[in-house]
C-alpha cells in the first residue's frame, strides 16, 4: 500500500510539474488577454479566468479519459487532399489561427491604436470576453498535456489533483509576470511575438508538421533574456544621467 501511494505522489509531482511547465505560454497570453482592462481589474481577471480555465481542463480531461482509446483523439473526420484532419487537429489549428489573428491585432493597436475608455456596458462585456477567451484558449494549450496525462495515470483524482495544483501555482505566477509584461512595452511586444510563434506551431502541429516546444522556447527565453539585459542597461544609463544631474546641481550651489 505505501509503495502505491509512493507512485500516486510521484505521479502527481510529475503530472503537476508537467502542466505548469506547459502552462507558461498560457501565462503570456492571460497577461495579453487582460491588458485592455482597467488595472484595477486586471487581477481579478486573471484568477477568475485560470479558475474557469481549470474547470474546462478537467472536463477535457474527463472527456479523455473516458474514452475507449486514446488514438480516438485521432480519429479522422474528414480528408483535406491527403492529408487527414482529425478533432486533435482541427482544435490545433483553430487555436493556432485564434493566436496568430490576436497576436497581429495587439501588434497593430500597440502601434497604431489610441486608447479609447469603454463605457460601462463595453467594459463589462470586455470583462466577459477576457475570461472567455482565457478559459477557451487553456484548452488548445493544454490539449497535448491532458492526452499525455490520461496516458501515463489512469488514476482520475490523480490527475485531477495535478490540474488543480498547476493552476494554483499559475494564480499565483499570473500577477508577477503580467505586471512586469504591462509595465515594460518591449517585453509587452517580445510577448506577442511569442504569442504569434506558440500561433505557428499550433498550425503546424493540425496539419501534421511537428516542431518542437523545445526550440520555441529556447528561441524565446534567448530573446527574453537579451531584453533584461537591454532594460538593466537602461535603468543604469537613467541613474547615471540622475546621479550626473545631481552632481551637477551640487555644483551650481
Amino acid at each position: 500500500m505505501s509503495f502505491l501511494q509512493g507512485e500516486l505522489l510521484i505521479a502527481l509531482l510529475t503530472l503537476s510539474t508537467l502542466e505548469i511547465v506547459l502552462g507558461v505560454d498560457n501565462l503570456v497570453f492571460i497577461s495579453i488577454a487582460v491588458g485592455r482592462l482597467p488595472e484595477a481589474r486586471r487581477s481579478l481577471a486573471r484568477r477568475l479566468g485560470l479558475s474557469f480555465a481549470c474547470l474546462t481542463r478537467i472536463a477535457l480531461l474527463l472527456v479523455l479519459a473516458h474514452l475507449a482509446r486514446m488514438d480516438d483523439t485521432h480519429a479522422p473526420l474528414f480528408h483535406l487532399g491527403a492529408q487527414i484532419i482529425s478533432v486533435r487537429d482541427l482544435i490545433m489549428t483553430g487555436g493556432g489561427v485564434f493566436l496568430l489573428v490576436k497576436g497581429s491585432m495587439e501588434i497593430h493597436e500597440a502601434i497604431y491604436g489610441v486608447a479609447q475608455p469603454p463605457s460601462a456596458n463595453a467594459a463589462m462585456a470586455a470583462f466577459v470576453w477576457v475570461i472567455v477567451q482565457i478559459a477557451l484558449i487553456d484548452i488548445v494549450f493544454s490539449l497535448d498535456s491532458v492526452i499525455t496525462a490520461v496516458g501515463m495515470v489512469r488514476n482520475i483524482p490523480v490527475m485531477v489533483a495535478a490540474i488543480v495544483l498547476a493552476v494554483l501555482v499559475m494564480i499565483f505566477a499570473a500577477d508577477p509576470v503580467g505586471e512586469f509584461i504591462d509595465n515594460n512595452p518591449t517585453i509587452r511586444m517580445l510577448a506577442l511575438a511569442f504569442i504569434m510563434m506558440i500561433g505557428v506551431m499550433l498550425i503546424g502541429e493540425g496539419f501534421a508538421i511537428h516542431i518542437p516546444r523545445g526550440y520555441i522556447y529556447f528561441a524565446m527565453a534567448f530573446s527574453a533574456v537579451v531584453e533584461l539585459l537591454n532594460l538593466a542597461v537602461k535603468r543604469q544609463k537613467k541613474k547615471h544621467l540622475k546621479r550626473r544631474a545631481d552632481d551637477s546641481g551640487r555644483e551650481t550651489l
